[in-house]
């Protein structure tokens, strides 16, 4: 979500940064202790005057075995010591101020990154007993396989809200392709405002899955409509064949206030539906991250990576009003192409409250593959009172998620990888402005696309992307890293010498 925040980032970014260079510094003195410093050797005697030096004979040196050549090795080890902490620390650095905050751990695994401080919060078996969600906040819960969880909302009449859960089970458990969990919204009274399920589908691959729910003011509405006590359900999609262990949760709580005037009421029915063109280009390289709250920034673009079996990479593409999105996702081809994998490859879209938007998933031969998202309509406020999922999904404009899961069962085939992976990006329109909100939403500015956005994703190729990490280091903090660069190189040099 996390829009407004790059200066923020960028402060705390550069406060680590000095802490590294502190860490550094006591580091490098303590590695470069205890070696004494190289005494001269006393100059040879000068040959009598009239007197020829006789020749001198080029014989094996002896082996040194005295204080200086003590002294020197004890000078070299000290160096090997000093270069060993200049290059961890200057990797440490740089992981700090890549985007996302995950940095080269983003990609290396399956697991998921929750969102950094998100606090724990217990979910009831009853209504009654429900702990409360706050607008605009990220929590941590857990999710047993039987029995219905219960959190407490108190909205007022004048915003939507919208709530998303992502449950991430155990990699070990075996899950069914119609498990999941489901997500419900309800009134006082237990009236239902809406639902969502989100399920495993085919490949029976363990995955995080997020569904979410809402309550929206409607003119002339009859139900969820008041102010005061509203309740969100979660609960396992089929608990009967579920893993037996606990899935862990995070909960996100989202409010959208009302426009200040009053627009239309009905979806656009005019819109190019023609299935897009792949976007084409060189694919640049870019890490994604292991989970919303790390997701990594992407502009369109071709986008090159690498993802495992069994592993769920995440990306944001700000979308602004007036705009379309659609993106492709290719995996490269096995080195030995012999076996199959059912809905291996799956891409799916997500807006900024992280409601899935569309997904699509293939099987894979290891042969490569590609696999597209459905053409979506322009970012529209009045989306909304479509009929279709697809085109109320894409309601508002912000952080659009787009997250690529391969299978764990491609490794039973192909081998654990990692395998290749080619994202293409692309945004078509002009954007717009938006509908006027009457107040502020919560996050504060999660609809919109601020400078801060566009200067966080830039677009792949374009003539002064000296390379897109490097970019985003520098609005997290890049100025440590760069002292720390250019002291591993003058250190470096120096250490080869004194190894003379």
């Amino acid at each position: 979500m996390g829009h407004g925040r790059s200066g923020r980032a960028a402060r705390a970014g550069e406060r680590e940064g000095w802490r590294v260079m502190g860490r550094w510094c006591t580091a490098w003195r303590h590695a470069g202790s205890g070696g004494a410093k190289p005494q001269s050797a006393a100059p040879a005697s000068a040959p009598a005057p009239g007197r020829r030096r006789a020749p001198r004979r080029r014989t094996a040196p002896a082996p040194r075995t005295g204080p200086a050549s003590r002294t020197a090795e004890a000078s070299r080890a000290a160096s090997v010591r000093r270069l060993a902490v200049v290059t961890a620390v200057l990797a440490t650095a740089t992981a700090l101020a890549l985007p996302g905050g995950a940095a080269f751990a983003a990609g290396d695994g399956p697991g998921y990154a929750f969102a950094d401080g998100a606090p724990r919060i217990e979910g009831a078996n009853a209504a009654s007993d429900a702990a409360a969600l706050t607008a605009g906040a990220t929590y941590r819960s857990s999710l047993p396989r039987d029995g219905t969880l219960y959190y407490r909302l108190a909205l007022d009449a004048a915003s939507d809200a919208y709530v998303s859960v992502t449950a991430v089970p155990g990699s070990a458990g075996e899950v069914t392709a119609v498990d999941g969990i489901r997500v419900s919204v309800q009134d006082a009274e237990g009236g239902s405002c809406s639902s969502d399920s989100a399920t495993f589908g085919a490949a029976h691959s363990p995955r995080p899955v997020t569904a979410w729910g809402m309550r929206e003011i409607e003119s002339g509405g009859n139900r969820c409509q008041e102010p005061g006590t509203y309740y969100v359900t979660v609960e396992r999609a089929r608990p009967q064949d579920s893993p037996p262990e606990d899935w862990d949760l995070e909960l996100t709580v989202a409010t959208e206030p009302r426009p200040a005037r009053t627009g239309a009421t009905q979806a656009p029915e005019a819109w190019d539906s023609a299935s897009p063109e792949a976007v084409p280009g060189e694919p640049e390289r870019r890490t994604g991250g292991n989970g919303f709250a790390h997701a990594t920034p992407l502009g369109p673009g071709a986008w090159r990576d690498d993802v495992r079996p069994g592993q769920t990479l995440y990306y944001k593409v700000p979308v602004d009003w007036g705009r379309q999105i659609h993106a492709t996702a290719e995996l490269d081809g096995a080195r030995e192409a012999s076996g199959y994998a059912t809905g291996a490859l799956r891409l799916a879209l997500h807006n900024p409250v992280r409601g899935e938007v569309d997904d699509a998933a293939k099987g894979y031969t290891g042969r490569p593959v590609t696999v597209g998202l459905a053409a979506l309509p322009p970012v529209a406020y009045p989306n909304r009172y479509a009929t279709s999922g697809q085109v109320g999904a894409v309601r508002f404009a912000g952080d659009y998620y787009v997250v690529v899961h391969l299978a764990a069962q491609v490794a039973e085939d192909f081998g654990e990888g990692p395998f290749g992976l080619t994202l293409r990006v692309g945004l078509t329109g002009s954007p717009r402005s938006g509908p006027g909100y009457a107040g502020q939403s919560r996050p504060e500015g999660l609809f919109a696309v601020s400078a801060q956005d566009r200067a966080a994703a830039p677009e792949s190729g374009s003539p002064d992307d000296d390379g897109l990490a490097m970019k985003a280091v520098a609005v997290g903090g890049i100025g440590t890293g760069s002292l720390l660069l250019a002291g591993l190189t003058v250190w470096t040099a120096a250490a080869r010498r004194r190894a003379r």
